[in-house]
């Protein structure tokens, strides 16, 4: 079996009201938790790769991991590219072996996002691969993507229509309140439903994606704080709010914040607990299995993916 595009995939879960999860992975175990996690859930899965992951990793690391993932579970998982910001680095993934690619041209104006993303996607279909752009702009940090609130602007619905028409991509990341990093929300978290409906309603059976949607799970924040962590204040999208998203064409929610919560606290209670243990398996194999059992519940309760293979 060999890695799959997320075309057929997100065609199901238009026609079925639920997301399917996008995982940002940068090490074997991340990925691992993951797989393992969907294979028990019966989840289709995207496992997704930041610039920063690639520079981290190497390229190359990366695509054999994921590709030994396909080889041991027989899952379909389609291989992302999260956050590209030029065309290079999209054309470099595309030759790679990546199945999807995110052209993020939100940092230029209108007719710059479409000429890039445009460009983007003629190479990218050419190979058969197919491509996520974003219009609007989420605030938060993550990796190398850093925008003030300030800067942050939610999608326009009918410039989504005419953006979607003019350049031919294959799923819209749109911003209508979620945002990057642990610290989404200063207040009570809101989401702009009525955007998102009118979004939808303009473009009838097309993929939206939502980014920087983790839930900030207070569980490991409480986790990683107790054992010596010091995150104050982190707070997520609720999951309610989540699952209520795949009613209105999102079929693609990102997850990558939850991620790094569940092997950190894990990994931070097992050094306060095992002060002499200095093996990295010793640690590192109960940090994968938090990350499984937390991606097994997003699965089930937010995703509303499991069993949809």
């Amino acid at each position: 079996m060999s890695l799959v595009t997320t075309k057929e995939m997100f065609k199901k879960a238009y026609e079925g009201q639920y997301a399917v999860g996008a995982f940002n992975v940068n090490n074997m175990e991340i990925i691992q938790g993951i797989v393992d996690a969907a294979k028990e859930e019966q989840s289709p899965l995207i496992l997704q790769v930041s610039a920063g992951a690639r520079k981290y990793a190497k390229h190359i690391y990366l695509t054999k991991l994921v590709e030994a993932a396909v080889e041991d579970t027989g899952l379909p998982i389609a291989l992302h590219l999260d956050h590209g910001d030029d065309f290079e680095i999209c054309k470099s993934c595309i030759d790679g072996g990546f199945t999807s690619v995110m052209i993020d041209g939100s940092k230029h104006s209108f007719e710059e996002n479409i000429a890039l993303t445009k460009k983007v996607v003629e190479y990218a279909h050419a190979h058969g691969v197919v491509v996520e752009a974003e219009l609007g702009k989420l605030a938060g940090v993550e990796d190398a993507v850093k925008v003030d609130a300030k800067d942050a602007t939610y999608t326009d619905p009918d410039q989504a229509a005419e953006f979607v028409q003019r350049t031919g991509c294959d799923s819209l990341a749109i911003a209508i309140g979620t945002s990057h990093g642990a610290y989404k929300f200063k207040g009570e978290p809101s989401l702009d439903y009525a955007r998102l409906e009118k979004i939808s309603n303009l473009l009838p059976g097309y993929p939206l994606v939502l980014h920087g949607a983790s839930t900030v799970l207070p569980e490991f924040v409480e986790k990683c704080n107790q054992f010596g962590g010091h995150i104050p204040g982190a707070q997520g999208v609720p999951e309610d709010m989540l699952l209520r998203a795949g009613k209105f064409g999102v079929c693609k929610i990102n997850i990558d914040t939850d991620l790094r919560l569940a092997m950190t606290a894990s990994i931070r209670e097992y050094f306060i607990n095992h002060p002499g243990d200095f093996d990295p398996r010793q640690y590192l194999k109960p940090a994968r299995e938090a990350i499984k059992n937390m991606v097994k519940h997003k699965m089930k309760n937010v995703l509303n993916c499991s069993n949809k293979l």
